[in-house]
């Protein structure tokens, strides 16, 4: 019996997870499975600790591909499929978690009038306005169907399949607004429609446009991108004095310690308030 394919048919169904991450995990426990003496379903604590050493990869790769073992035992212990869990004790290697870029709120300015000096300027600049008022992932933003858009806030259909409520302040409904109003009677069901095969503007598309848009503005491209946008909206938030389990809300993070990497980028005086007064903050200097 597959045991790899039964685990991940599990992950697909139960936690929603995407194609991509079911593949990564097959090709990882694949690997091992093949690499291991006697392969995943024969191997003990030793067993796995010698192979997850053995890999000369990066430690982020590494971390990967303990996370996926782990998974997998743990599948295999709640359908009692296995009695011991050989990943029980496994201490996952340490990751050098980089700060997230930002940009200035001055560079955001600078960056959202420059979309009226390229091509689709009004849907561009709705664009541009919802990753930085909203926090989206760029594939929510370029799949975001008009069903989403709910009077001043959006429903969006995040990691896992976890819907969230994101409000969108006045300056972005009204961008919003406009571009929908320019879009007209459009067949297609989403916001931002576009002729190719997926019938919706491409991550890649929408990057290239962006990467445009900040040599307009006279801001280094490499510094901008659809995440850096997100970074800035979760930072100019917190540095307002915004809750961060309201960030994390939504930002659709599913763990709180994921949110707090935010509290690194803050100026030194907003970060140090930050950790004495706030509930998660308390103990976290670091």
């Amino acid at each position: 019996m597959n045991y790899i394919e039964i685990f991940l048919e599990a992950m697909s169904a139960e936690k929603g997870r995407s194609a991509k991450t079911l593949a990564a995990y097959g090709t990882d426990l694949r690997l091992a499975d093949n690499a291991i003496d006697g392969g995943l379903m024969g191997a003990d604590d030793v067993a796995i600790s010698k192979y997850l050493a053995s890999l000369n990869e990066r430690p982020t790769s590494v971390a990967r591909k303990a996370s996926a073992l782990r998974g997998f035992y743990k599948f295999l212990m709640l359908e009692k499929i296995i009695k011991t869990n050989p990943t029980a004790n496994l201490e996952l290697p340490k990751r050098n978690r980089a700060l997230p870029k930002c940009l200035t709120m001055q560079e955001i300015e600078l960056l959202i009038s420059s979309a009226g000096d390229t091509r689709n300027a009004t849907r561009l600049r709705a664009m541009i306005e919802l990753l930085y008022a909203s926090g989206l992932r760029v594939s929510e933003l370029c799949e975001l169907p008009m069903t989403a858009i709910l009077g001043d806030k959006l429903l969006i259909h995040g990691k896992g399949a976890k819907e969230r409520i994101v409000p969108m302040h006045d300056g972005a409904i009204a961008t919003l607004n406009k571009w929908i109003q320019l879009r007209g009677d459009d067949a297609s069901k989403y916001v931002f429609p576009a002729n190719g095969k997926t019938g919706h503007i491409t991550r890649d598309g929408f990057f290239k446009i962006l990467k445009k848009c900040a040599v307009l503005s006279g801001i280094d491209p490499h510094r901008v991108s659809p995440h850096v946008l997100r970074h800035s909206f979760a930072s100019h938030l917190l540095a307002g004095g915004a809750n961060l389990r309201a960030i994390q809300t939504m930002l659709g993070h599913e763990d709180i310690s994921t949110t707090q990497i935010y509290t690194h980028v803050l100026p030194e005086q907003l970060r140090e308030t930050m950790q004495l007064h706030h509930p998660y903050g308390k103990g976290q200097n670091k």
